[in-house]
């Protein structure tokens, strides 16, 4: 387990997502394009609820935090894929790769977090909205991010320097377009039985553990709900949880898809797929989800583009 006595590896190849010139070109673009409008997006939601006092809520201010996360999360991979699509000599040093793993792990971890938090806020503004003040005031909000945050980045220091120990002494290639525990695993060339069962376990606690959180904050959202007389309210309620749940479905499905499956089924190729929708396409689409359904958030987007138009008309 101690590299100095093991290690020979001091770079690793990744092999991409494509083959042939052609493809890299139209992925390079394509790419491009996904993560240009992910930076946008997200930065313009950011800017949005801090320049608007409409969205100074618990609920608007975990979906900046997500925001924020979510162009960490595709920067720690994307630009690094893009320079690779259009790149003969596809390396990575053994300190960057180690590092890119350590960003993703911890960013990952804290959207879990996040997403668990932003299920309790609505659990509480739903079932208990005269508490809601006092149990979510801004002090509050501002630990539980400040928690996501710590424990996204002390699970990642478990989890990378678990892998990072291991000893590489054959292969450098990485069949992947980023540096991840799964295909790393796969050039040890010592047995990662425990170490991949000592990941598992901490991926599985994450993942499992935030999501019950937020399967039973929607259980008692859901039974609340159907106890509202008012169709109005019914409505409203339904629709500001609507964006979160689809949200939720899309970054858990493809989250437990890779890392919770058994190893027997493991494939590269359906991998690679499931990896590039939740690390540089999920982080795209979360703005546009919680933009379209929400009033709040469009009636601000228009103010805004509203005030712009006039002040520059002015």
């Amino acid at each position: 387990m101690t590299r100095t006595n093991y290690t020979l590896v001091t770079e690793f190849i990744l092999l991409g997502l494509a083959d042939t010139l052609e493809l890299q070109v139209f992925l390079f673009l394509f790419f491009l394009v996904i993560y240009t409008l992910t930076v946008l997006g997200n930065v313009g939601m950011i800017l949005l609820i801090r320049s608007d006092s409409r969205l100074h809520t618990p609920m608007y201010f975990f979906l900046a935090n997500l925001s924020f996360v979510d162009v960490c999360y595709s920067s720690t991979i994307t630009p690094k894929m893009l320079v690779d699509l259009l790149s003969e000599k596809k390396t990575i040093s053994f300190a960057g790769c180690f590092l890119q793993m350590y960003f993703f792990i911890a960013l990952a971890t804290t959207e879990c977090l996040l997403f668990g938090l932003m299920a309790y806020d609505r659990y509480v503004a739903i079932c208990n909205p005269l508490l809601y003040p006092v149990v979510m005031s801004r002090t509050v909000c501002l630990k539980m991010a400040a928690g996501a945050f710590t424990a996204g980045l002390l699970n990642s220091m478990v989890n990378t320097s678990y892998v990072s120990r291991l000893p590489f002494c054959g292969s450098n290639v990485i069949h992947h377009f980023f540096c991840d525990s799964p295909p790393l695993f796969k050039l040890s060339c010592s047995d990662t039985h425990l170490n991949e069962s000592i990941i598992s376990t901490f991926a599985g606690v994450n993942l499992v553990g935030t999501l019950l959180v937020i399967l039973a904050s929607y259980s008692y959202i859901l039974f609340s709900i159907f106890r509202m007389h008012s169709g109005e309210g019914r409505h409203k309620a339904f629709s500001t949880c609507a964006s979160h749940l689809a949200a939720v479905i899309l970054f858990y499905s493809t989250a437990i898809y890779t890392y919770l499956r058994p190893t027997s089924s493991y494939s590269l190729g359906q991998d690679k797929v499931a990896s590039v929708f939740y690390t540089v396409v999920i982080p795209m689409l979360n703005p546009l989800i919680y933009s379209l359904r929400n009033k709040d958030v469009k009636k601000a987007l228009w103010d805004a583009i509203t005030k712009k138009r006039i002040s520059s008309f002015l």
